[in-house]
Formats: C-alpha cells, structure tokens, sequence
C-alpha cells in the first residue's frame, strides 16, 4: 500500500469553493480500481496540532504506486490540476504531494 497525502492553500476567499470541488472527486475516485480510501479533509484549530499547513488536504491510500499513478492520469484529476492549480485563474495558491509507503 501507499499513502498520499495533497495538501492545498486555496487563494484568498477560495476555500469553501476549493473544497467542494475536491469533493466532487471524491466519489469517481472512490470507484477506481485499488482506491482504499480518498478523503477531502480541512484543518481544524487544537492546541496541540499547531504545525503549518495549507489548510486543505486529500488523504488518499492506493493499493499500489502504479494505482497511483494511473489515478494521476485520470481526465478529472488532470483537469482540476491544470484548471485549479496551474491556472493562475484557479482556485489554488500552492500545493504539495507527497507519497509514503
């Protein structure tokens, strides 16, 4: 197995739309083969998690790197990084993934 973890900071006023819209990947991610779990998440205030962090965060576990990969290839997950991340239009400022094993 292997673990992603896609950490987003939404521009200025984005934040709720960016998370509806990486939840509406949610469900056709769901439904590829060797998706175990993909989650959109939002950081929360606690005391005793203070580190930094965008704000927003796919939690994703894959049963393979190459699920992985061919998951990065899919039409709705080229179109939200071209159109919400690459775009200077988009609705991102910055993001990072990492892939853990």
């Amino acid at each position: 197995m292997v673990y992603c973890t896609a950490e987003f900071k939404a521009k200025e006023g984005k934040e709720h739309e960016l998370i509806k819209t990486l939840k509406a990947l949610e469900e056709p991610t769901r439904k590829e083969e060797g998706c175990i779990q993909y989650v959109c998440v939002k950081k929360i205030e606690s005391e005793f998690a203070g580190g930094e962090h965008g704000g927003v965060l796919m939690n994703e576990i894959w049963q393979s790197v190459e699920i992985f990969e061919k998951h990065c290839q899919m039409p709705y997950v080229v179109k939200f990084f071209e159109e919400e991340c690459l775009d200077p239009s988009g609705l991102v400022e910055s993001f990072n993934v990492n892939l853990f094993e």
